[in-house]
């Protein structure tokens, strides 16, 4: 016989709850990245899933978006608290810029330098890149 487990079984994340919990890491790890995921920062990222934990239950078929859209919401609320974020590790010259996330609204975000037309990281994955 077996013994019987009397607590209910776990509930399975939705698909829009597991975009955003992958989305918070992704983006709290480029911030770790650059070095600036203190408290008040990491509240930022916080406002923003819960922004677009509401965008994404009103239009459901923008689930996919949510990463690039956390992206740009942080970094939007950097730029008016702190200012660019991040940083353009690319361009050694000229005028420190920050990276683009593009698509602007479109699956696969990356990290891109404008200037340079470059792709530099996935979002989520500045560490190989401002790590070195």
């Amino acid at each position: 016989m077996e013994p019987s487990d009397p607590s209910p079984p776990t509930p399975v994340p939705s698909g829009l709850e597991r975009a955003l919990h992958a989305a918070r890491a992704l983006v709290l790890a480029d911030l770790m990245a650059g070095r600036v995921a203190e408290a008040d920062v990491v509240s930022m990222v916080e406002d923003s899933v819960a922004h677009r934990r509401w965008w994404a239950e009103q239009w459901p078929e923008g689930v996919d978006y949510v990463l690039g859209l956390i992206a740009q919401d942080v970094q939007d609320a950097l730029l008016e608290k702190y200012g660019r974020w991040p940083l353009c590790p690319v361009c050694a010259a000229g005028e420190p810029h920050a990276l683009d996330v593009e698509p602007e609204l479109g699956t696969d975000p990356h990290w891109v330098c404008g200037k340079a037309g470059v792709v530099v990281s996935s979002v989520g994955a500045l560490g190989g890149v401002l790590g070195r």
